[in-house]
């Protein structure tokens, strides 16, 4: 029997083939990631998550810390313990003021320790920004984005947790070629590891900034091979993508500068790939997230309505009935406007979003502005039951 992703592999491949696509993705070109009954709903037709919990993990609090910026968080646990990562600055955006940084928490995320240090980049001009974690054989590695300058010769470095101590071996680059990950290393059924993210080129979203994976030489996580998914030649992107692993069929979602989800498929464990080309589900132009929940659905976090056109609000979770590839039902994580932990007002982004299971909850990690503009973000996390992510 074939997978399901196969089977969403073969529809899209027949789609390229009956209409002749030109260098750009057209309005027709839509891949099914949207089987919904009704059609995609609008931001007041959300259906809402029964007992979800928020947490602040990190407030912005410049006037104490000195930190003006922070953005990607990460998530993991370890341990029995929940960490997160993620980018923080003195300075502005995209600046070789970055570091590495995190926090840890020993209660389900309810408080937070001190902040901590990954790494501040040990040369002149390296930022060592936001990145992605793996629990794996009793350790915990960190895979953080790199660049110097002002994002130039970005790259992807790799770190190990020294638990007795709290400090972070260096082991170097493991990414090169403008590799930034953007969601944690995931086991195929080759014995290799993937690694989805984005591959910048000049880095100001344009033709040169596709979607790109890491695949790993078995268990040794410090070498991975660099594989570009290809795009029309024309596409602009800025190409922050997330995959799902189905044997050895993988599909890639991905940002791009209009609100819609581009996605790519391969049959052959992400070492090809299909053209990438639109789906037909909406999507803010962010960072989207996207797994395989324990009851064997597949979920999507992002800003999916069908109103909501580039704004990062409200946070969504879309999912699938279990086995099924494409989406049926579309959640609320929360809105703009919000009762409870974290910052609330109209018009406030939530965005960059990360998410692990555990013990029945999906921990989901964003950023929220707070209406300040420029990424300048505190970091927030919503806990969500698995059992309230039912499909019809």
């Amino acid at each position: 029997m074939r997978s399901v992703i196969a089977v969403a592999l073969l529809s899209v491949q027949m789609t390229l083939v009956c209409c002749g696509l030109p260098g750009s993705v057209d309005a027709a070109d839509h891949s099914p990631l949207w089987a919904g009954d009704r059609p995609v709903p609008k931001s007041a037709e959300l259906a809402d998550i029964e007992a979800a919990e928020f947490h602040v993990i990190k407030p912005r609090e410049p006037e104490k810390d000195g930190y003006n910026w922070l953005h990607g968080v990460a998530l993991a646990w370890h341990n029995g313990r929940l960490y997160v990562s993620y980018g923080h600055n003195r300075g502005a955006e995209n600046t070789a003021g970055e570091e590495a940084r995190g926090q840890v928490s020993s209660d389900g995320g309810r408080t937070w320790s001190d902040v901590f240090t990954i790494d501040v980049g040990d040369e002149p001009e390296l930022a060592v920004s936001h990145g992605v974690f793996l629990s794996h054989g009793g350790r915990l590695w960190a895979f953080q984005g790199a660049f110097y300058g002002r994002m130039k010769r970005v790259h992807t470095r790799a770190y190990r947790l020294n638990e007795a101590d709290g400090t972070w071996e260096k082991l170097g680059v493991v990414v090169g070629e403008g590799f930034w990950p953007m969601q944690e290393p995931l086991r195929m059924a080759d014995g290799n590891w993937i690694m989805a993210g984005l591959q910048v080129g000049k880095g100001d979203g344009g033709a040169d900034d596709p979607a790109a994976v890491a695949i790993s030489h078995g268990d040794d996580l410090t070498k991975w091979d660099l594989v570009t998914i290809p795009k029309p030649d024309d596409l602009e992107m800025w190409g922050e993508s997330t995959v799902i692993v189905d044997g050895a069929n993988v599909l890639n979602i991905s940002r791009y500068r209009r609100p819609e989800a581009l996605v790519s498929l391969s049959e052959d464990f992400g070492r090809s790939w299909s053209e990438m080309r639109t789906s037909n589900l909406p999507m803010a132009a962010s960072k989207p997230y996207a797994g395989t929940l324990s009851t064997g659905q597949h979920y999507l976090v992002a800003t999916t309505t069908a109103d909501s056109g580039n704004r990062r609000s409200p946070l969504t979770i879309a999912v699938s009935k279990p086995g099924e590839l494409s989406f049926r039902r579309i959640y609320r994580i929360r809105d703009a406007v919000h009762e409870g932990p974290g910052e609330s007002g109209k018009g406030f982004r939530l965005s960059y979003p990360y998410a692990v299971e555990h013990d029945g909850k999906l921990y989901v990690g964003y950023s929220n502005d707070g209406g300040r503009g420029g990424n300048r973000n505190s970091a927030e996390l919503a806990v969500i039951p698995v059992s309230s992510l039912t499909v019809e």
